[in-house]
């Protein structure tokens, strides 16, 4: 469709989602500018695609409230990509004068009309799940591309796949984080899964209550909603919240019985099956059914039987059995950078999990494996709760080397836990790799464990390129 002078779009950020954004818009027939207040070489060659493509943009902007003066029109909307604050000042200034403020995830989400949405949100747990959703559908031949907050942006996914009646998918499955979900209140899934909720994001959200609202928001938007009674944060929300979750299908991989009374479990384990009696629409009524085995999904530990009765709940309403879902199980090749198993050396396991960029997701990986360990932490600190993963550390590991911005305060933390093993400081993985191989011939460990607790940012781009950068170090032993 033709563009109209006033049709101008602002999308402010050149990474994944303001590049998706930008072409989305685009492709749609309107004008669009990329505004980026940082310069290099690779922002350079990203900004000279986009300009090939007939799209502007303008580096070296800064984020200001100045910085839509330049621009040749009053933008119709301003797309902001999930890294920056949604109460920046800036983006406080454009509102407060009826600019129209919305995340990369709103584009997405109208342009994607009439294929339905699996959003899999939650503090951990989530990548997991929507990898686990997507390998189920897709295994049995169902169109269920994934993206979202991993792999494609969900605006680099709706452009590929969305806007040609031939190409359209039979599903999108988005894992979906706090910062896109607050920037785009009308995304309502078909299907919503909230894995888990503790403190994370709080220098961004400023309160756990504010965060929280923001995944139960989602839920709450969602035609069917799918949660873990096994989280007490959403368990102790189950009363207060029971008239919003009429239509939850809730799962428990724990003991059913001690469940609250306001739960009543859809799924559950119950002598090593998975068992399921529909909590919801017209056959409530049913007796209990055994699925699968509960052992056909070979991940360690306890979270991940969570994990898969939260991907099982969405693939029933999606209209897989049980004998589908189990064989689906038995293939699944695992989650990069969760967990993820990178060889074996000398007798020692070599483990990925720079997913972990908190301490609950690192204490969950802990518990995950059986010790003594040798564990790899560090990066960008984050404000929460270090209890636990301390607690784990001191039971599970016999050396932790400490990398990254974070390492002083971690080894303070260490220290004040009266942690009893070995701790080291280095620059970076590319010391701190080596090192762990001899920590672990030298205290007998049986697995070393990158599991950082920390954001990436200090480092490297991302959680991945850390993930990927100790994967190289690892198999180059």
């Amino acid at each position: 469709m033709p563009s109209s002078p006033g049709d101008l779009h602002v999308v402010i950020g050149l990474g994944r989602s303001g590049l998706g954004a930008a072409r989305l818009l685009q492709r749609q027939g309107h004008r669009v500018v990329v505004l980026e207040q940082h310069r290099s070489p690779s922002l350079e060659a990203k900004a000279a695609s986009l300009q090939h493509e007939g799209i502007a943009v303008q580096l070296g902007i800064t984020l200001e409230p100045a910085s839509l003066s330049g621009l040749p029109a009053e933008p119709a909307s301003v797309v902001v990509s999930p890294g920056i604050r949604w109460d920046h000042p800036a983006l406080t200034a454009w509102r407060a004068r009826g600019v129209h403020l919305e995340g990369e995830l709103a584009p997405a989400w109208r342009a994607s009309a009439g294929v339905p949405w699996i959003g899999i949100t939650g503090t951990n747990g989530k990548t997991t799940v929507t990898h686990l959703v997507n390998h189920l559908l897709c295994n049995q031949g169902i169109d269920a591309p994934m993206g979202g907050n991993v792999g494609n942006s969900a605006a680099e996914l709706v452009l590929e796949r969305c806007l040609e009646p031939t190409r359209r998918p039979q599903w999108l499955v988005m894992e979906l984080s706090s910062y896109q979900i607050e920037a785009a209140p009308l995304v309502a899934p078909r299907i919503g899964i909230w894995t888990t909720l503790t403190p994370d994001h709080l220098e961004r959200h400023g309160s756990l209550e504010a965060y929280r609202a923001i995944k139960r928001g989602l839920l709450e938007r969602s035609g069917v909603q799918i949660l873990n009674a096994d989280d007490p944060d959403i368990q102790a929300q189950a009363q207060a919240q029971a008239s919003n979750w009429e239509r939850a299908c809730w799962v428990t991989a724990g003991d059913r019985d001690a469940l609250p009374s306001s739960i009543t479990p859809s799924l559950w384990i119950e002598s090593g099956q998975v068992m399921h009696r529909p909590s919801h629409g017209q056959h409530s009524g049913e007796e209990a059914q055994v699925l699968m085995p509960a052992n056909c999904l070979a991940m360690p530990g306890d979270h991940n039987r969570q994990n898969m009765l939260l991907a099982v709940a969405a693939a029933l309403e999606a209209g897989l059995d049980g004998q589908q879902m189990a064989t689906a199980f038995s293939n699944f090749p695992g989650v990069p950078h969760r967990l993820e198993r990178l060889r074996e050396l000398n007798g020692v396991a070599y483990y990925n999990d720079s997913k972990a960029t908190n301490y609950d997701a690192a204490a969950v990986a802990l518990k995950a494996l059986e010790g003594p360990l040798v564990v790899l932490a560090g990066g960008e600190a984050k404000i929460g709760d270090a209890t636990d993963w301390l607690n784990q550390l001191k039971r599970q590991a016999r050396a932790v080397i400490l990398f990254g911005s974070a390492q002083e305060t971690f080894a303070e933390l260490l220290h004040q836990a009266d942690f009893e093993g070995t701790v080291e400081c280095c620059s970076g993985l590319a010391v701190g790799v080596g090192l762990a191989a001899q920590l672990a011939e030298q205290h007998s460990c049986r697995a070393v464990l990158l599991s950082p607790a920390c954001a990436s940012f200090d480092q490297y781009s991302d959680f991945e390129a850390r993930g990927d950068h100790f994967k190289e170090l690892v198999l180059g032993l």
